[in-house]
């Protein structure tokens, strides 16, 4: 067993298919096939099943998959320890980012200073929901990611802090309050947008034992926006993901009480987290500090 099959048979299970994990790897269909049916002699187990144009996982290769992409990562550790110890010349860091408040407003200016002072670290960013970050973290398909604090399973680092926000249309009678209650919101429809901090909103309702009317579910923040400035529905979103700079139809407002939200990075272990992920996130940490600091005064 190599370090090449498992990367081929991670890739192989992501993608579901051996024709976009050989794409992926810049290698022939045949070589990662070889390498599947040489895995799966070696081991004495089926790994996938076969469909057609897809594959999936079997019971096994499910659990198969867990140790190896932790193989995987310590190898990739064991790797850039020795890049730091060069001056960290070479290595990836794979990064998940959700929603426009870290991909956004956090993720391009420390990116664009990371990228300057490590040039020869291939960076690779995954965008999705909330949720989605947490389990690429579980799955150590990610090196570290952004996620909503606190996250208790991980190693975490506190980044920023800003509110959630009432989204109103920019007429509404709503639009007049200074501050909004939960309760206020539940009696007209709602649209909770997916991505960002819908498990927080989520959690803010259940929580004050209110059901809102939720008759919209959207994937992206700008068709929360839009539905919103439509006067089709009222919303509540994170501060730090509204646009800035644009014509809006909508008004926002602060909750009563205020609800604070706090971003960071999470690990799933620093102890087993690579020179370049520790790196990206002390300069993570110190860009925002001085962002914060900039602010106050």
């Amino acid at each position: 067993m190599t370090l090449t099959q498992l990367e081929i048979f991670s890739r192989v299970a992501e993608l579901q298919g051996f024709t976009s994990a050989a794409t992926r790897l810049g290698i022939t269909q045949s070589a990662v096939s070889h390498a599947i049916r040489s895995l799966e002699q070696e081991l004495g187990v089926e790994l996938f099943r076969r469909h057609q144009a897809q594959v999936e996982l079997t019971d096994i290769g499910q659990q198969l998959l867990v140790r190896a992409r932790a193989m995987l990562g310590l190898a990739t550790t064991l790797e850039q320890e020795a890049a730091d110890a060069r001056g960290m010349k070479r290595g990836t860091l794979r990064i998940g980012s959700f929603g426009p408040t870290s991909s956004i407003r956090l993720l391009p200016p420390i990116l664009a200073q990371y990228r300057s002072d490590y040039p020869g670290i291939e960076v690779h960013v995954d965008e999705g929901p909330d949720r989605q970050v947490l389990q690429w973290l579980e799955e150590r398909r990610i090196d570290l990611g952004f996620v909503v604090l606190p996250q208790e399973r991980f190693d975490s680092f506190p980044l920023v802090e800003d509110q959630l926000l009432a989204l109103v249309p920019a007429g509404h009678a709503l639009a007049r309050e200074s501050q909004l209650r939960l309760d206020q919101l539940c009696r007209e429809p709602f649209v909770l947008t997916e991505a960002g901090s819908s498990e927080l909103v989520s959690r803010l309702f259940i929580g004050a034992g209110l059901t809102p009317n939720i008759r919209y579910r959207c994937s992206q923040l700008l068709s929360t926006l839009e539905t919103v400035a439509r006067g089709d529905a009222l919303s509540i979103v994170a501060e730090l993901s509204l646009p800035q700079g644009v014509d809006r139809g909508y008004a926002s407002r602060p909750l009563a009480p205020v609800v604070q939200r706090r971003i960071g990075l999470a690990v799933l272990d620093r102890r087993q987290s690579s020179p370049a992920a520790l790196a990206f996130i002390h300069l993570a940490q110190q860009l925002c500090g001085q962002a914060k600091a900039a602010i106050l005064r």
